[in-house]
């Protein structure tokens, strides 16, 4: 039997070791989380500040949890579909939403080409657009509800005439796929050099009163972002349910010039249930994610199995697997994040439901500018927290479940 590497196929950077906390370490700012969010936090502070003292913790390193095992999709959302998100917050919301998710992937877009200016840095970016398609009547009926939503509101999403094996598509012309683990180590390389200071292997204890404890030591700073999406429950961070959900995803051996013309620059999302898609990489890779949803800790290895050998029976195209992995994500109960405060000065942000690429980049942006006294105005997910569901009591079962078929059927769907 060939070999499947348990991990993603991403080339992060090989950083130098950081320190685990010993003693007591002060700073201006604390960022819990060398993810892609806190790390865009750092980033946007020194843009912001240069002078400011930062500093970074995590309890593993740079890209060593969702930052560093997603599938790379860098797309448009926010909230729910477009035609639900204007029965729900009005057309000018809704609106503004969406032009606002366009902003954060040409962001995040910018991010990557200014990282890879540097000797050595490939974060494995394409420019391309995202085809959401629907295979079946009842999902073209859904995309067709969308594509008058989108012509309402003036926005450049379109019906794509005659989509080959498909239903129905929509083109979403603003995306991106990118090496996330890339980025996001390139970023951290970026942040050394500029004095930010980062403790490895410093998982946080306890956070509150600008105080964060350790195993090896305290850090005490004027203000504080807890970037830990959905360990947010580990911290007991009075934030709503942010519930920790883990996904599944499949890479391929390089394909053929015939297949990967086939299959074309753009990435594909299947709105149906489960939600399937897929993307190539930039040396010719099929990656594919989607499909059922587990609650960690998950205590049956067969469970991921059913899962993978699910995405390999989906796959467009014969291709040998060489990867396969799982990656953990933060959801709440109503698609949207929470980016809020847990106390006078301390942040949180989290519950990205899956969607984190552009949107971590936005969050570091808009934590910036409110630990700096300019914070842009609010939208629907900045807000202190999310939906409280009772997963731990007499109805944790039910509940569980449902979140998992609202993963199920958000998948990585744009608006």
């Amino acid at each position: 039997m060939t070999h499947v590497v348990a991990a993603p196929p991403w080339r992060p950077l090989d950083l130098p070791s950081a320190p685990p906390v010993r003693g007591e370490v002060r700073a201006d700012v604390a960022i819990v989380g060398a993810g892609l969010t806190g790390l865009a936090t750092a980033h946007h502070l020194l843009r912001r500040d240069p002078s400011l003292s930062v500093v970074v913790l995590d309890a593993t390193g740079p890209a060593g949890g969702a930052s560093g095992r997603g599938t790379g999709l860098v797309g448009p959302r926010i909230g729910p579909p477009v035609d639900r998100a204007v029965k729900r917050f009005g057309e000018q919301t809704a609106r503004a939403c969406h032009l606002a998710s366009e902003e954060w992937v040409r962001q995040t877009i910018a991010l990557a080409r200014e990282l890879e200016t540097e000797p050595g840095v490939d974060c494995g970016l394409d420019v391309a657009g995202q085809l959401v398609v629907a295979r079946t009547d009842k999902a073209a009926a859904g995309l067709a509800r969308r594509a008058e939503a989108y012509r309402r509101l003036d926005l450049d999403v379109r019906p794509v005439p005659h989509p080959d094996g498909y239903r129905a598509a929509l083109r979403y012309p603003v995306a991106a796929t990118l090496d996330p683990a890339a980025l996001t180590t390139a970023l951290a390389a970026d942040l050394a050099r500029r004095g930010v200071r980062r403790h490895d292997r410093s998982p946080v204890l306890s956070a509150g009163g600008g105080l964060l404890e350790c195993p090896g030591g305290t850090v005490r700073a004027r203000q504080t972002v807890l970037a830990v999406n959905g360990w947010a429950r580990t911290l007991r961070l009075p934030v709503g349910t942010v519930a920790a959900l883990q996904l599944h995803a499949v890479a391929t051996e390089p394909l053929a010039a015939a297949d990967r013309a086939a299959l074309g620059a753009e990435a594909v999302i299947d709105a149906t249930t489960l939600a399937p898609y897929h993307r190539l990489t930039p040396d010719g890779r099929l990656v594919m994610g989607g499909g059922p949803v587990r609650i960690p800790p998950t205590s049956r290895p067969s469970s991921h199995l059913h899962a993978w050998d699910w995405l390999a029976r989906r796959l467009p195209v014969r291709a040998r697997i060489t990867h396969r992995w799982t990656g953990r994500v933060g959801y709440t109960g109503d698609g949207l994040p929470v980016v809020g405060r847990t106390d006078e000065n301390t942040w949180f942000a989290g519950g990205c439901c899956g969607h984190g690429l552009a949107l971590a980049t936005a969050t570091g942006a808009h934590l910036a500018a409110a630990l700096t006294g300019d914070a842009p105005p609010p939208r629907p997910w900045h807000r202190d927290r999310a939906p409280w569901l009772p997963v731990d009591g007499p109805a944790g079962a039910l509940i569980r479940g449902y979140l998992r078929v609202l993963a199920n059927q958000a998948g990585k769907q744009p608006y």
